[in-house]
């Protein structure tokens, strides 16, 4: 448990907090703590005071997350609306914190005539999230663009580090145990922002076109594997539209699964792992889910 005065924060702690109002699937059971800072140096403080181990469990938007219905037995610290400034540092550089929205990076790059994240329009998560899994998107990579990044650590240690100081995959980083990002510096070049902001524009309906956007879905489920795609092999496989109660593989996009109103967490890990199998069976292929699911059975 927190080992601090509540009068010694200036964010928002709460105890017994549903994560179905925190993720994009809309589901997820209760969270023992969770922690909305106000800054990263408040962070800090709270970070200070916990015990080393504590479980930690860091949330952005949750688009990328499946928290099972038995919840999470730790603390789970929210940035999304917390670390979210943005500046630009120089001609070519920005900084941004960890809970900037990817498209709000997007957008102000783009009105700021700098070129190179317009991509992250169509990333339906944070910067920390984007930096954790090395997200992409249209043929283009979170540290493709990255200089520098900040980290914290529990007990309150801060960091800098450089991208050679990581192991970066596809859909994947390596990184310090224990450590996580608060921001970034990003290199991108100087262009014109009307061509950036048409450019965002297109990318956001074509995304509209062949995505769920408007069911409560986490992104893309699978990673791609090598030379192929998820979707296409699933959707091979006959597997668009078939459901497990309230969770259903999109009939939009066969790398999707939608929660089509009244899905439990159950319902949905059961779904992917229905595909998991039935993608082996037939194509002998073994599907990598791209979500994070964490916490307990119900």
């Amino acid at each position: 448990m927190v080992a601090v005065s509540a009068a010694s924060l200036r964010g928002q702690l709460q105890q017994q907090v549903s994560m179905g109002g925190y993720t994009s699937w809309r589901v997820g059971g209760p969270a023992r703590c969770l922690y909305r800072p106000v800054d990263v140096d408040d962070l800090m403080v709270f970070l200070g005071a916990l015990p080393e181990d504590e479980p930690l469990f860091w949330l952005g938007l949750g688009s990328n997350l499946l928290v099972r219905d038995g919840g999470i037995g730790g603390t789970v610290i929210a940035v999304a609306g917390a670390l979210n400034r943005i500046e630009r540092r120089s001609a070519t550089t920005v900084w941004v914190e960890a809970g900037v929205p990817c498209a709000k990076l997007a957008k102000f790059c783009a009105r700021e005539g700098l070129q190179g994240v317009e991509f992250m329009a169509g990333i339906p998560g944070t910067v920390g999230g984007a930096l954790a899994m090395n997200a992409g998107a249209f043929g283009s990579e979170t540290w493709e663009r990255v200089t520098a990044v900040e980290t914290v650590a529990v007990g309150g240690g801060r960091h800098r580090r450089w991208p050679q100081e990581y192991q970066i995959g596809y859909r994947e980083v390596y990184r310090p145990e224990g450590e996580w990002f608060v921001a970034a510096e990003l290199r991108l070049t100087q262009g014109d922002s009307q061509t950036a902001q048409q450019q965002i524009r297109h990318l956001l309906r074509h995304r509209n076109s062949c995505q769920p956007t408007q069911q409560p879905s986490a992104g893309s489920v699978f990673r791609n594997p090598p030379n192929d795609k998820a979707g296409r092999l699933i959707e091979a496989c006959g597997l668009k539209g078939v459901a497990v109660g309230g969770a259903q593989v999109s009939e939009k996009h066969a790398n999707f699964i939608v929660n089509t109103g009244d899905a439990s967490a159950a319902d949905i890990e059961r779904l992917i792992q229905l595909v998991t199998e039935t993608v082996a069976r037939q194509k002998e292929v073994t599907l990598v889910p791209e979500v994070h699911i964490v916490g307990e059975l119900a």
